[in-house]
């Protein structure tokens, strides 16, 4: 895990100049917070809980007015909307519920968290929104968990498991591509792992944790006059474990960041059942930013829309949530 700590520890990533977003939960028209409060009071009242009014309101609204409706809640009810959801609703609904009423950077920095508590640490949930998130993100779960107390130092306790050692997130790479490194980076990459017996692995971490995407792209490409394999089948042939998953992440992300998601809640319901946090931690995180493109990738990808394969491998509240999270069929 040394290893995957140096890289992580080190990692920023810039993706150029404004990434666009593909929402599907957008700012709901004729927005009224105080009508939503009083529609969610009456639903936790109501005996046994009128949960898909709850899911109705909730997931049709942005982050911004669900904090509105809370702020209104509690002015009518006394009494703070968090807490009640939580004490009325259960199960993968109350995560689904309790997640959306957070903010994108408060959810991955309490996903991060719950992933470092107890025994043992889950890697797969580190890798997942370290190497998926922008440099920017990354300072904002950073300034999230400061203020939460959850840890003086974010990137540093989510790798390090509470070494007092440790690398702090670096200054935003420029988006810029310098033309003059991209052969120097190509060549370094196949010198240090392909070309040679074993893997400089330092050097990997180096040039794929310290320059910007854009220019990493150009890197790949180049890389590929070198190598007779591209930079993920060197990846699979030069490294194991969780350095593998992260260099993997890293690279599926900048190619397609959407695809990686895509085909992350694929595997997550390829067999009978669900892999309920990973599909439920997509759904929240992405649902304000991206999840109509994952939409189109996991459809076009994988021959079945997202919403349906959601159908076939969930049920209940949790169902409903997810799909209409989903926000159509395609």
């Amino acid at each position: 895990m040394a290893l995957v700590s140096e890289f992580l520890g080190q990692l920023t990533l810039s993706f150029g100049s404004g990434e666009s977003t593909y929402p599907t939960v957008l700012p709901y028209p004729d927005f009224d917070p105080d009508k939503d409060a009083a529609r969610i009071e009456t639903a936790i009242k109501t005996k046994g809980v009128d949960e898909q009014t709850i899911i109705d309101i909730l997931t049709k609204r942005t982050y911004e007015q669900r904090r509105e409706i809370a702020f209104a809640y509690e002015r009518r009810a006394k009494k703070d909307m968090i807490s009640a959801l939580k004490a009325a609703l259960s199960g993968s609904l109350e995560a689904v519920i309790l997640g959306l009423m957070k903010s994108t950077s408060q959810y991955d920095a309490s996903e991060i968290r719950g992933s470092i508590k107890g025994l043992g640490t889950d890697e797969e949930t580190l890798i997942e929104i370290l190497c998926s998130r922008s440099s920017t993100e990354l300072q904002e779960i950073k300034k999230v968990y400061r203020e939460r107390e959850y840890s003086p130092n974010l990137l540093h306790c989510s790798v390090q498991e509470g070494s007092r050692e440790g690398r702090k997130v670096q200054d935003e790479p420029s988006s810029v591509v310098d033309y003059e490194k991209i052969d120097e980076d190509a060549r370094a990459l196949y010198d240090a792992g392909v070309k040679r017996k074993g893997t400089d692995v330092k050097t990997w971490i180096s040039i794929m944790s310290e320059r910007s995407v854009p220019h990493l792209q150009k890197v790949f490409e180049r890389y590929k006059s070198y190598s007779p394999y591209d930079m993920q089948e060197s990846i699979r042939k030069e490294v194991k474990g969780d350095l593998e998953k992260s260099f993997l992440t890293l690279v599926q992300c900048f190619e397609n960041k959407q695809l990686y998601f895509a085909n992350r809640l694929q595997d997550a319901m390829k067999n009978k059942g669900i892999k309920e946090k990973v599909v439920t931690r997509i759904m929240v995180s992405r649902c304000e930013v991206d999840l109509k493109k994952i939409r189109s990738e996991f459809k076009r990808q994988h021959g079945k829309s997202l919403y349906q394969t959601i159908a076939e491998h969930s049920k209940g509240d949790y169902q409903m949530v997810l799909l209409s999270l989903c926000g159509g069929d395609d």
